[in-house]
């Protein structure tokens, strides 16, 4: 960073955010650009005391370490491949005890993608409404903001998990799935931070064992649990971006069905018209990955062996993913082939894994 002469603005080598500009969108929230978080006559001016960096740098210390200024940086790039969902409940969070003591500006670069979707998050969250509604208001303060796609699919997804981040949410599965299938597809293994989708073995889980679950048909050994599986609908490509699979809601009957996808707040996602229900494909199951399969942490693909009896029971792949039966394909795919398995209940039929 260096600090023109002619100015109070501190700048980077690559610093052409064009000249300060930021809009209250509610009192005391303030959205902008790299150059009002980096003025400190701006600043000043407007009493900001609380600064949301949402950038590939963070701000100079200039700023950081100015007396009775309070912020917090996000490194985030403006591609629609980003993981905003990852940091959308910290920010929302800061933005909301901001506000409670003082007044904030929330920044990127230009102040129009990614400062601005979580300033659009903050309102979906405070009002209880869509990503549709909140937009609005954020538009007619500031008439540039403009998420990138990403952005917009991953908070329509936040408003369908109830303005919260669910990790039993199907779509929020997928999504996370496609995430760190992205990272595998660059770095060969699983990296770190996407250790956490394996999930636990259910047939080492003691502690309020799930009562539906799948047997490996050779040996008996369990292998998934009915709340591992990824439902998707016959002939479609599953996405993470399709309300309808928060809707696929399994029966006691084990098979699924299709409601119509409403919201909290009553209309229909993305004011999508009501649909029939229809039946989940049964003819591949496709699960999370789960603790029994080692391979899925280290390879881009291979078999799905039992780890009792070494019978295979389907395959993985992170990149290739695999084409259902029923003609969809499926990827990032880690699947089990029903004639490999059977379906019992838990409860009944209590084991101890060897």
């Amino acid at each position: 960073m260096s600090k023109s002469k002619d100015s109070g603005i501190l700048q980077r080598e690559d610093f052409d955010a064009g000249p300060s500009n930021l809009d209250e969108i509610e009192p005391n929230l303030w959205l902008g650009n790299l150059t009002a978080a980096t003025d400190i006559d701006t600043l000043q001016s407007h009493g900001i005391n609380h600064i949301l960096t949402v950038d590939s740098c963070s701000l100079p210390c200039a700023i950081t370490e100015r007396r009775g200024m309070v912020t917090k940086f996000f490194k985030i790039t403006d591609t629609a491949q980003e993981d905003l969902l990852s940091i959308i409940e910290d920010a929302v969070a800061f933005i909301t005890s901001s506000l409670e003591s003082g007044v904030l500006l929330v920044h990127c670069y230009f102040g129009v993608s990614r400062s601005a979707a979580l300033v659009i998050a903050y309102l979906m969250q405070k009002y209880r409404i869509s990503y549709d509604c909140a937009f609005q208001k954020a538009k007619e303060k500031r008439r540039f903001v403009g998420p990138n796609s990403g952005f917009q699919s991953q908070l329509k997804l936040y408003h369908t998990m109830g303005w919260k981040v669910d990790i039993s949410n199907p779509q929020f599965k997928l999504y996370r799935l496609h995430c760190a299938a992205y990272h595998v597809s660059k770095a060969r293994i699983l990296p770190t931070a996407f250790m956490d989708l394996v999930q636990p073995d259910p047939a080492l889980i003691r502690a309020k064992p799930e009562p539906l679950v799948y047997r490996c048909r050779k040996c008996r050994r369990i292998v998934a649990s009915a709340s591992n599986l990824l439902p998707h609908i016959p002939k479609e490509n599953p996405k993470w971006t399709d309300p309808r699979l928060t809707e696929l809601m399994q029966s006691s009957s084990g098979k699924y069905s299709v409601k119509s996808p409403q919201t909290p707040d009553g209309p229909a996602v993305n004011d999508m018209p009501a649909i029939p229900p229809v039946s989940a494909c049964r003819e591949t199951y496709f699960i999370e990955p789960l603790g029994w399969m080692a391979e899925v942490q280290h390879q881009q693909q291979g078999k799905l062996n039992c780890p009792k009896c070494a019978t295979k029971l389907g395959s993985f792949s992170w990149i290739m993913g695999c084409q259902c039966p029923c003609g969809a394909k499926v990827s990032p795919a880690f699947y089990l082939v029903p004639s490999k398995v059977d379906w019992s209940n838990f409860v009944q039929n209590v084991q101890v894994t060897v």
